[in-house]
């Protein structure tokens, strides 16, 4: 993997990213112009992502084959993420339920928001395509695993099965029945997903960036929250990337370059950007988890290069 285009791609995350900080400095982010912001980069611009990987890739057995394999690794890697977690915050005596909320930190990447576009930059639609099929597996492991993980009674409901299936997993399974039955959209439908896709990665930064000045006011509770965050800043922006190379390196897997490319990128993503979300949903700590997704996303701007290609390395 070039290293020269990765740390292009980081770069021009980092200066929208620093963008949106500014702007939010002088017009905050409201609850409302959160939840839309939100709203626009999950239910438009990353399924017309995979959509436009979709029109621009050719379907065959071969890319099939594929889009279930690194859907099943996507699981694996994401549920081992969550155990390498837990292991490390007992290890640390953690007690109880913050040993769980840190161990989702620690083991689940912002797959979507950042890993989606940067491997699109990096590897063009395919790459695009097999990055979405990766968070798809990342969100089941997030409304089964984790969720179950951060309920009172620990208990897997049907309403989690109702949010695994959310616009980008539908977008996956719309656009694979068109490439199944070799549909070909009209041109101004490529045209507009094309357009559509191209804000998933800016809006994204913007939004990360702006999540950073409400967060540095609170001074006492950020403290608070930073003293937690050197386990799973760790663990996720080093170790488990690390880690998943090494395993990937001694089980000599016979996978694909695309897919060996696209879980190095994956696994290497800093903390998920919903994880204040999901822990308000579930009455945990919706300030460390927002805090940990934007100080990982920060310190990844310098560590995912880095990291990626030194796990490039240890594969070969």
């Amino acid at each position: 993997m070039a290293f020269a285009p990765l740390l292009t791609s980081i770069t021009i995350m980092a200066v929208i990213i620093g963008i949106g900080a500014l702007t939010a400095k002088h017009h905050p982010l409201t609850a409302e112009s959160r939840k839309l912001l939100v709203s626009i980069i999950v239910n438009v611009a990353m399924p017309c992502i995979i959509l436009n990987g979709i029109f621009q890739s050719e379907i065959d057995a071969e890319l099939l084959q594929q889009i279930m394999t690194i859907f099943l690794v996507a699981i694996a890697l994401s549920a081992f993420g969550i155990f390498l977690g837990y292991l490390g915050a007992k290890l640390l005596r953690i007690p109880g339920k913050r040993a769980n909320e840190l161990a989702i930190l620690s083991g689940l990447g912002n797959t979507g928001f950042i890993g989606l576009p940067l491997c699109a930059a990096l590897f063009g639609h395919k790459g695009a395509l097999l990055a979405a099929v990766y968070d798809a597996g990342l969100d089941v492991v997030i409304w089964t695993v984790a969720a179950t993980m951060l309920q009172e009674k620990k208990a897997w409901t049907w309403k989690n099965a109702r949010e695994i299936l959310n616009i980008p997993m539908i977008a996956i399974l719309v656009g694979m029945l068109i490439a199944l039955i070799n549909w070909h959209p009209p041109q101004a439908v490529v045209q507009l997903t094309s357009m559509l896709a191209a804000l998933a990665s800016p809006m994204a930064m913007l939004y990360i960036g702006m999540l950073i000045p409400p967060l540095l006011k609170n001074s006492r509770s950020t403290g608070q929250s930073l003293r937690l965050l050197g386990m799973p800043l760790t663990l996720k922006l080093v170790v488990y990337p690390l880690v998943v190379a090494g395993i990937l390196a001694v089980i000599s897997l016979p996978l694909p370059k695309e897919i060996t490319q696209v879980v190095l990128v994956q696994v290497a993503m800093p903390t998920i950007a919903m994880a204040s979300i999901l822990f308000a949903r579930y009455a945990a700590d919706e300030e460390m988890g927002a805090m940990t997704t934007v100080v990982s996303t920060l310190v990844g701007l310098l560590t995912i290069p880095v990291v990626v290609m030194v796990c490039g390395q240890l594969i070969g």
